[in-house]
């Protein structure tokens, strides 16, 4: 982590900020997208195998150490595109390599199928395409959000430990990723206990969904050569089957499996780091 540093980048056309950190690197530009309620930490186990890549990874807003959306603003999935594409603007990168798991690989997927031209290759672990619903749960889902979009009491936790346990409760987050995490995820209230700092609105039901032909045909609109990153075997949050038909609805796919969870880039950060490097650098051989 020595040679990692923090940076803070102010999005052009919204003013939005957006904390991060920068492992420096002679190597093409990289722009790593975390999951829901993680940090730019998620990406750090990986840091020494991409270490000759010029590699930022940004906290989404309300995550990490970046401020929450304005107090009227939702956490709608289609923002965080912007976000991304408003950060390659932050950053003086016209295209880059985009890098992300699971939420951030939902928003890498989307980013290049909206905006090819600025996205060299697309690598993702557990995240190709966002979450979809049935056209016919439309409403249903609607009033399932409303019923459950309230502010409740932030929960205070005695301890570090008891705060990072709680983070793994009933999940394949492993102990020592949950700890990484935390690093930038936790902090210490005034009477001495600790609290994840992630905004509570991200917690809320999602009003909208795409629905999985909608997801197919944004898939399918990806220009730039994709990894698709798994754990073996499959997490529960991917239902059978699904990654199978979103990978065959991508032009120029390559599918690997990995030992591990649904954070298996922090489990197995080496074999997972050395293809995500081969990948860039295939790309960018074939350049020259």
């Amino acid at each position: 982590m020595s040679r990692t540093h923090p940076i803070e980048l102010t999005l052009p056309d919204t003013g939005t900020r957006l904390a991060g950190l920068h492992r420096p690197g002679n190597g093409p530009p990289v722009l790593a997208l975390h999951g829901w309620l993680d940090n730019a930490l998620s990406w750090a186990p990986t840091f020494e195998g991409l270490d000759d890549l010029d590699l930022v990874c940004i906290d989404f807003p309300g995550h990490g150490e970046s401020p929450p959306r304005p107090v009227a603003a939702r956490y709608h999935f289609d923002d965080y595109v912007f976000d991304a594409l408003g950060a390659l603007d932050a950053l003086g990168w016209n295209d880059a390599h985009l890098l992300g798991h699971s939420l951030g690989g939902a928003v890498a997927s989307v980013t290049a199928a909206a905006c090819p031209r600025r996205i060299r290759t697309l690598a993702v672990v557990e995240g190709l395409g966002p979450l979809s619903a049935p056209g016919d749960r439309t409403a249903a889902n609607w009033r399932h959000a409303l019923g459950r979009q309230r502010q409740r009491p932030r929960r205070v936790h005695p301890d570090r430990e008891a705060a990072v346990q709680a983070r793994i409760h009933d999940s394949d987050l492993p102990l020592a990723a949950a700890q990484q995490l935390a690093e930038r995820g936790l902090v210490e209230t005034e009477e001495g206990g600790w609290q994840w700092r992630h905004d509570l609105r991200l917690t809320w039901p999602s009003t909208q969904r795409y629905t999985e032909p909608q997801v197919l045909d944004l898939l399918s609109a990806i220009e730039a050569p994709t990894l698709c990153a798994l754990a073996a075997p499959r997490s529960r949050l991917l239902p059978d089957g699904l990654m199978e038909r979103r990978a065959a609805a991508v032009r120029d796919l390559q599918l690997a499996e990995f030992e591990g969870g649904h954070h298996v880039h922090m489990q197995a950060p080496g074999p997972v780091s050395r293809r995500i490097k081969d990948h860039i650098h295939a790309y960018e051989q074939s350049r020259v």
